[in-house]
Order: C-alpha cells, then structure tokens, then sequence
C-alpha cells in the first residue's frame, strides 16, 4: 500500500471517494439534495448580494452569505437569508445551519434568529488567531 499526500489530486480519484461517500449515505438517508441560491442585484444588474446552500434532510445548508461592502448595515443579508429560510420551509425543512468565523459575522446571525452551538478555537490569520462559530435555527413554528 502506498499513500499519496497531494494538493493536485487526479480529478477522477477525487471523485470516486466523494462518490463512495454518497453511495454509503443512501444506505442511510435520501438522496435528496437540492441546490438553494439567492441573489440580490442592483437595478443595472450588477450582483450586490448572495447567498449558496442546499436543503436536504429537513435542513437547510448555508454555505456562503455575501453582501457587497456599500450594502452592508442596510438590512439586505438579513432580508437575502430571510427568502432563503422561506424558500427552505416551502421544500419542507425544519432546521438551518451554518458557520462563519471570527473575523466575519458572528454577531450578525443571533439577530436574525440563530443560536450558537459551538466554536472552535484556534484557526491561525495573517494577524492572529479567529474562531469558527456554527450556528443553528428551528424553521417555521
């Protein structure tokens, strides 16, 4: 046996352990994951805002929340997250989750409903150390 160690896996080994994981995981849930976008844009067209996840498995997934510098402060993530929530209610889920470090908005997602049920400490920046915050809401009732 021979381990590899690589920052430039062959795509096609890096997707045939993704894909052994999913197979296993079928096993044990439905394989019914949805792809959930939100995008905020100016009247130009211009994208100033945007939110990626997935719903699966009563859960709504938020992977990245962005809101461009000038919009910031003007309620436009909490209204983005807020049509994102919805719309994961609709596909029936029950629950959101997400993280988010330190250095970006911790403070902001208590006020929009979210509950924080762990951090981990220690992820090194350029100017010191910052915390990974995971956070968790109850959708609809």
């Amino acid at each position: 046996m021979n381990l590899e160690v690589t920052e430039s896996p062959i795509p096609a080994d890096e997707e045939l352990v993704a894909a052994q994981v999913r197979a296993h995981n079928r096993a044990h849930t439905e394989a019914v994951f949805r792809t959930l976008c939100v995008f905020a844009r100016a009247d130009d067209g211009t994208l100033i805002g945007g939110l990626t996840g997935k719903t699966y498995w009563d859960y709504l997934d938020v992977y990245f929340l962005w809101v461009a510098p000038e919009h910031r402060g003007t309620g436009l993530g909490s209204k983005i997250l807020a049509a994102a929530e919805s719309e994961a209610i609709q596909r029936g889920c029950k629950h959101a989750v997400l993280n988010t470090f330190s250095f970006q908005a911790p403070d902001f997602y208590p006020k929009v409903g979210y509950e924080e049920v762990g951090v981990l400490h220690g992820y090194r920046g350029i100017d010191k150390l910052h915390d990974r915050h995971f956070l968790h809401k109850l959708l609809g009732d």
